[in-house]
């Protein structure tokens, strides 16, 4: 129960890898289309390309597990060709991503920056700023000293002849110049109200200085280990990581979480069970005592029997019988042999398959066969560019030669 959890949960990990590189590769292959039609061309192969490469690790390790070298490196280079292609695309579209979230928090980082700056200067301006009544009371005030006969003897104050006049443009100057202190206080508090929401809401939004605050961090760390590292590099390694583990995972995850229900292994029939001597079906062998010859005691030979040795146990404990696999079945059925004689690798592989074809069983790969074959001990040579298997004969060729031959009968006198 376990191992099906395990598995499932790895499928559905992996798949989401691959639903990401496969999205990632898709939006790559898009770009390359210089018509919509030849993006969606692009993207559908980017696309299979990605599902490919989750599926070549199957095959690759299947056909090593069965020696067969073509098809390994087949796979190999396929794997090769389709993981450097999404790896490209992943590269890409993470720069790509990473360098515009960097730039939107530069452009924040800046703007807040500018915010704060601005509103120190208006600060500093505000307090620099003379000692003032509101300006609406001041401009009140002008206006009434407006309506004096002053104001039209001095022209507006711009032709001063005496001294009641001059004592009379010199408030009037008092107050314009306490007008303008009070306007300038006021647009001063103006633009620092505004600059202030402003911020608040920078700082509402968890506002940071940096750019990229992980990879200041990273790189802060790096320094305090004693490696000098800009930040720029942290972001480029960074970017290299993301993109190794998308296509690992989305490559392997598959092939991995697939491993626990081992899906690419062959599905073998159960055992047979092992069998004893002691309740064999073969009859019995008897050995009649007057036909052996007395041998001395002195004469006979000094067995020594160890604690492994079968022969050890007791007559009443029954020795087990390990069942013969097919390959061990058709040699027994099939071959036999004989000095000077010899058979060639696939003469005696297709022996085999007829051999399972007449008993409708579904024959090994020809590198299997010939592995389980060889550890028969039939002495293996190879003849003119041609595996042979030396000594042995097929007996249904045998057979065959015995059929052309006329029979013998033998005669006895009457």
């Amino acid at each position: 129960m376990l191992r099906h959890a395990l598995g499932v949960l790895g499928v559905l990990a992996a798949g989401v890898l691959l639903s990401v590189s496969a999205a990632m590769n898709w939006s790559f292959g898009f770009s390359l289309g210089r018509t919509e039609f030849d993006g969606q061309i692009y993207g559908s192969a980017s696309v299979a390309a990605d599902c490919m490469k989750a599926l070549v690790p199957f095959f690759f390790f299947a056909a090593i597990r069965n020696r067969m070298w073509s098809q390994a490196v087949a796979s190999a280079v396929v794997m090769v060709v389709v993981t450097a292609y999404s790896l490209t695309s992943a590269l890409g579209h993470a720069a790509l991503n990473r360098a515009d979230r960097s730039g939107a928090r530069i452009h924040q980082a800046q703007s807040y920056t500018d915010l704060r700056t601005d509103l120190a200067r208006d600060r500093a301006q505000l307090a620099s700023v003379p000692r003032h009544r509101a300006s609406g009371a001041v401009q009140g005030e002008l206006d009434g000293l407006k309506t004096k006969r002053e104001w039209t003897w001095t022209a507006g104050c711009t032709d001063v002849k005496s001294k009641t006049g001059r004592q009379y443009c010199q408030n009037v100057h008092a107050l314009l110049s306490e007008l303008a202190s009070a306007q300038q206080a006021a647009a001063l508090e103006t633009r620092i109200g505004d600059n202030q929401s402003r911020l608040a809401q920078y700082q509402a939004g968890a506002h940071t200085a940096q750019a990229d605050p992980q990879a200041a961090v990273l790189a802060k760390l790096a320094s305090a280990s004693g490696y000098s590292i800009k930040v720029e590099d942290v972001q480029m390694a960074m970017t290299i990581f993301i993109a190794l583990l998308l296509e690992i995972g989305s490559t392997l995850g598959m092939y991995i979480a697939f491993s626990q229900w081992r899906l690419d292994e062959r599905m073998a029939p159960a055992a047979p069970a092992m069998a004893t001597l002691a309740t064999s079906s073969a009859p019995p062998v008897t050995i009649e005592a007057a036909a052996a010859p007395a041998i001395p005691a002195a004469a006979q030979p000094k067995v020594r029997i160890s604690a492994n040795d079968n022969r050890s146990l007791p007559q009443s404990v029954p020795k087990l019988v390990a069942p013969e696999n097919d390959v061990q079945l058709f040699y027994k059925e099939k071959i036999e042999t004989q000095d000077g004689s010899s058979l060639t690798a696939t003469a005696l592989y297709e022996d085999y398959c007829e051999w399972c074809e007449e008993l409708k069983k579904e024959p090994l790969a020809l590198p299997t066969f010939g592995r389980e074959f060889g550890e028969l001990g039939v002495q293996k040579a190879k003849i003119a560019g041609r595996v042979r298997y030396i000594g042995i004969a097929l007996k249904s060729g045998m057979e065959h030669e015995e059929d052309k031959k006329p029979p013998v009968f033998d005669v006895k006198a009457a």
